[in-house]
């Protein structure tokens, strides 16, 4: 079958199952154009857990799934591929105590430690958050949260992107330190302890890629994710979130250029002229591509024989405590 006979019958199939398709913003085109809900991975979790279907199909990665299950418990969620974000495989539980134990070793008590999880972890790192009265952010969020995160007057542990901790500290103004590259003395004098986790895409945008593009378009913007090294996200235009970068590029004049430093497949859709990828190489996310229509077609199928794969499980303690940690994030972003 080409494309579009695929595309109809994964069509035809989710309206028999009644099984809501979601899609994130970095999968194909093709996996993107027939999903019921699209977004970046807060939003599909939220608009995933509202949907009325029995089943979530979501084509993402790991955490994304699991998001979802924690919000609903009561729903099955399936993935097509169950791709792992490199970033979120960089932080398990046992990384996050010895984290928390270099906080320790350098003298602060573990009582005024307060996590922060960036939304790209496992179940397992958002409980562990949570039962120590942490929250979930976004990158959207991340500045929210760390402001109402530092009323408590505790060190805040940022895990697991060095890049988005360090970030946000240097808009708020506050010092930020990372774990295993600065020295262990400096953890103490730091405000934001940042665990050195990494998204491999965002790291491919660089401060010559900004010069580049800056000498070869005079007047142009460059817009790039706070998962961006420190040095190209104080070099840019405009600092945002996935979907912030999307209202962002579309505010512009059509004939405004601008340059965009995330991932390949969202930058391609933005608009039909004068957007360029900020980088030589394409920054295509190896785990987001994973998924394709064939993956979507099989596991429809799968759930239509009574036998689903890749079936998303969280055991019940976990989605306890990763569900804390993240109604906290809502709790906090909604607060005035």
């Amino acid at each position: 079958m080409n494309i579009e006979q695929l595309q109809q019958k994964i069509k035809e199939l989710k309206e028999q199952l009644n099984v809501t398709i979601v899609a994130h913003y970095y999968q194909k085109d093709e996996v993107f154009d027939i999903a019921d809900l699209t977004g970046d991975s807060l939003e599909l979790a939220k608009k995933a857990k509202e949907s009325e279907s029995e089943w979530i199909l979501f084509c993402g990665v790991g955490f994304m799934g699991q998001s979802v299950k924690v919000l609903a418990p009561h729903k099955r969620v399936a993935m097509p591929k169950i791709a792992c974000c490199a970033m979120a495989r960089m932080i398990d539980s046992s990384y996050f105590d010895a984290s928390v134990k270099a906080m320790e070793d350098a003298g602060i008590p573990r009582e005024d430690i307060l996590p922060i999880t960036y939304i790209n972890s496992g179940a397992d790192v958002k409980a562990k958050v949570g039962k120590m009265g942490g929250a979930v952010c976004t990158s959207s969020s991340a500045v929210k949260i760390i402001e109402k995160a530092m009323q408590s007057g505790k060190k805040i542990l940022f895990v697991p992107d060095r890049c988005l901790g360090q970030n946000v500290a240097r808009m708020m103004g506050l010092k930020s330190v990372v774990i295993g590259i600065d020295e262990p003395k400096k953890i103490k004098e730091a405000d934001i302890i940042c665990y050195n986790g990494f998204c491999s895409v965002h790291q491919l945008f660089t401060l010559k890629d900004v010069e580049f593009f800056r000498k070869r378009y005079p007047g142009i913007k460059i817009a790039v994710h706070p998962e961006c090294d420190p040095s190209v996200c104080e070099a840019a235009d405009f600092v945002g979130s996935t979907s912030q970068i999307i209202k962002y590029v579309q505010s512009l004049d059509p004939e405004q250029k601008v340059a965009v430093g995330t991932e390949y497949n969202l930058v391609h859709r933005l608009r039909d002229k004068n957007t360029y990828v900020l980088s030589s190489t394409k920054p295509e996310c190896p785990t987001m591509n994973e998924t394709t229509l064939e993956d979507v077609y099989n596991t429809l199928q799968e759930i239509q024989k009574g036998n689903p794969i890749n079936e998303i499980h969280v055991d019940r303690d976990t989605v306890k405590w990763a569900k804390i940690a993240l109604d906290r994030m809502f709790e906090y972003v909604e607060a005035k």
